[in-house]
């Protein structure tokens, strides 16, 4: 977390499976309402879901998934680190494509995100500020 120390942060391993997504929002969710940081919770909510799904589709298996989340005064970070060493790919879904769309989520709602290589997987995370939505 750059400038911005971290007055909070938790991990957790979840596996590599379907449920873990609403678990991950139910952390993520749990956690918002712990810290006193609510006003992050519909964007993080949202974008912690569609970067789990990603994981559990793309990696699989008995691998796990570690949720990582760090609260500063005006910065949330979170991040999910899988097995897989393949880095994801936003693409412009068509209007019927029923997925797709997640990625695009991130870009539009995130202050930043990226993906950063870890042993031989990655972590993709993403950051939202206080203040509106960027435009």
């Amino acid at each position: 977390m750059s400038a911005d120390h971290a007055d909070y942060t938790a991990s957790i391993a979840l596996p590599s499976v379907v449920h873990s997504v609403p678990a991950a929002r139910h952390v993520i969710s749990e956690l918002l309402r712990a810290w006193s940081a609510e006003r992050f919770r519909d964007r993080a909510v949202l974008l912690v879901s569609e970067l789990v799904s990603n994981a559990v589709k793309h990696v699989g298996g008995v691998a796990h998934l570690v949720l990582h989340v760090q609260l500063s005064e005006s910065l949330l970070r979170v991040a999910v680190v899988d097995s897989s060493s393949s880095p994801p790919v936003v693409r412009q879904p068509g209007t019927g494509d029923p997925g797709g769309h997640g990625l695009v989520l991130v870009d539009t709602l995130a202050s930043r995100w990226g993906t950063d290589g870890r042993g031989s997987g990655k972590q993709v995370w993403f950051e939202l500020r206080n203040g509106p939505v960027p435009a």
